[in-house]
C-alpha cells in the first residue's frame, strides 16, 4: 500500500557521527534525500541554486517565514537559513522520506510545525566527551581553537536529547547505523504514515459481511 514519507531528523554534537551515519543511510536507501535549505548568504564557488541552497533575498527570506512558509529557520553569523515547507510536503505527499540534519531548536520547530506527524527524531550520542574530543581532533578539519568552541557547544546540544523520539549511543559505528535502519523500517509502517489502511480495512470489513 501506499505510505507517507517521513521528515528524520537527525541531531548530535560536532563529532557523534551523525554525517557519517546520514551517509550510510542514503547508501542503505539511495531514495532519501536531504532537506534543501534556503539561505540568505552569497553562493560559494560551485554552489548550485536548487541543489545546494536555495539562494534568496532578506526580503524574500522574511516574507517566506512570515507566510508560514518555513518548517524552521535560524539566523547564523549575520545570515538566514531555513527548511522550506513546500517541497518537504510534496516529498511527504509522494511517498518519499526527507533528511533533516539539524540541532535542537530546528527539531523542536519542525516538531511543533504542521508537519509534526510525519516528524521521526533520532538523537546521537557520543559514548564519552574524551571520546568526542578525540574524534573531532583526528577528522583534521577543524584548528585547536575551534575544536574548543565545538567542545563547549556539545554539552548544550546534548543537554536537549529528551527531546527527540529516540536517543542512542554511538559507540560503534556499524551496530548504530543497524539500529538506524530498524528504526526508520518500522516508523514507515506506523498507522499514521499508511494513508491506505483505513480503505483496505473497509474493504476487508465489506469481504467478511459479504460471507454471511
Amino acid at each position: 500500500m501506499k505510505r507517507r514519507g517521513l521528515l528524520i531528523i537527525l541531531s548530535s554534537p560536532s563529532g557523534a557521527g551523525k554525517s557519517t551515519l546520514a551517509g550510510r543511510l542514503r547508501t542503505w536507501d539511495n531514495s532519501l534525500r536531504f532537506s534543501v535549505s534556503s539561505t540568505t548568504r552569497e553562493p560559494r564557488e560551485g554552489e548550485v541554486n536548487g541543489k545546494d541552497y536555495f539562494f534568496v533575498s532578506t526580503e524574500e527570506f522574511q516574507s517566506q517565514v512570515s507566510d508560514g512558509e518555513m518548517l524552521e529557520h535560524a539566523r547564523v553569523f549575520g545570515n538566514y537559513y531555513g527548511s522550506p515547507k513546500a517541497p518537504v510536503q510534496t516529498a511527504i505527499d509522494e511517498g518519499r522520506d526527507v533528511l533533516f540534519d539539524i540541532d535542537w531548536q530546528g527539531a523542536q520547530q519542525i516538531s511543533k510545525s504542521a508537519l509534526s506527524e510525519h516528524v521521526l527524531s533520532i538523537f546521537i550520542l557520543p559514548p564519552s566527551i574524551s571520546e568526542l574530543h578525540r574524534r573531532l581532533v583526528s577528522r583534521g578539519q577543524d584548528d585547536a581553537e575551534t575544536i574548543e568552541k565545538r567542545m563547549q557547544k556539545s554539552w548544550d546540544e546534548i543537554s536537549h536529547w529528551d527531546g527527540y523520539d529516540y536517543v542512542m549511543v554511538n559507540d560503534d559505528l556499524d551496530e548504530t547505523e543497524a539500529r538506524l535502519k530498524t528504526i526508520i523500517s518500522a516508523e514507515r509502517l506506523r498507522a499514521s504514515q499508511q494513508p491506505d489502511l483505513m480503505g483496505h480495512v473497509r474493504t476487508l470489513q465489506t469481504q467478511f459481511e459479504d460471507r454471511s
